[in-house]
């Protein structure tokens, strides 16, 4: 199992997935800011140069964050944990990747991206007999303006939209833009920021397959691109990708709301193993 990890990671590093190119490309082709076309382009020519020399796409790799999902009639389970801590250090010595994990009270850098709580894990049992492990690396300029509103219920849908435009604005240039915007609505304060950030891994060509929340995901994109804030945050009209929304229940007295940002570099991997141990790495 290490070894599909570990290609799952590092195609990440270097290959961003196919929707967010196009997204990329589509966006050049609509902005009419000189300047936000030239950053559009500084882009699209650092993601050809990246995957041409197997290349990390960007100088931050991110936080090596998995979310497992294990067939009850998997074959193996135990060493799950093991397998993917040492697929992470190798990816840190061969892509390479930058060590990105420092104990928070001394500083020490762990040297390998593995430590207390890294990488993040996050399990679920669901039937069959199979293992699909995705993979996202978040670095640090878009995980630094994640947002959680814990708003009064009477404030509705429109509270909801407003707090994802003040994320934004408070965001500003500060998470690499053009980003895909995660919105977590409902759970509980943990569960909406959770939502929020498995929100922004959706592929951008599938809205919520609710059509009533597919509608806000696109009006809230336009209200964001109409902003002005463009790419980098330095004018234009693209300062998001997408926006994706993912939503639960919630408690009678609570509307929590989380708000999750990818910078441009949304990189994400999928692997699934069969229970003889192949694999087959279905993105990037």
């Amino acid at each position: 199992m290490e070894e599909g990890i570990y290609r799952a990671v590092a195609a990440a590093a270097i290959r961003l997935p196919r929707d967010v190119r196009e997204a990329l490309e589509r966006a050049l082709e609509r902005e009419e800011s000189p300047l936000g076309r030239s950053i559009l382009e500084a882009i699209l020519r650092n993601i050809k140069v990246a995957e041409e020399r197997k290349l990390p796409i960007c100088q931050d790799t991110g936080t090596p964050t998995f979310y497992v999902e294990v067939g009850s009639d998997f074959p193996v389970k135990a060493e799950l944990k093991d397998a993917i801590i040492a697929a992470v250090r190798r990816a840190t010595r061969e892509v390479p990747l930058r060590p990105n994990a420092v104990n928070p009270w001394s500083n020490v850098n762990s040297g390998d991206i593995t430590g207390a709580g890294v990488p993040i894990i996050h399990w679920e049992l669901v039937p069959g007999d199979r293992l699909r492990v995705r993979y996202l690396a978040k670095g640090g300029g878009s995980e630094n303006v994640s947002a959680l509103y814990m708003l009064s219920p009477a404030k509705g849908v429109e509270g909801i939209k407003r707090a994802v435009i003040d994320a934004v604005l408070e965001a500003g240039p500060k998470p690499c833009p053009p980003v895909i915007v995660g919105v977590g609505v409902g759970g509980g304060a943990d569960a909406a920021l959770d939502a929020a950030k498995r929100a922004a891994m959706r592929p951008l060509d599938k809205p919520n397959p609710d059509p009533e929340i597919a509608k806000l995901e696109e009006s809230l994109l336009e209200e964001i691109n109409s902003l002005g804030l463009g790419p980098m945050g330095l004018g234009g009209s693209t300062y998001a990708l997408g926006v994706h929304i993912e939503w639960m229940h919630r408690h009678p007295a609570s509307l929590p709301v989380g708000v999750s940002m990818l910078c441009w570099a949304a990189r994400r991997a999928l692997v699934e193993f069969d229970p003889d141990g192949s694999f087959r790495l279905i993105e990037p």
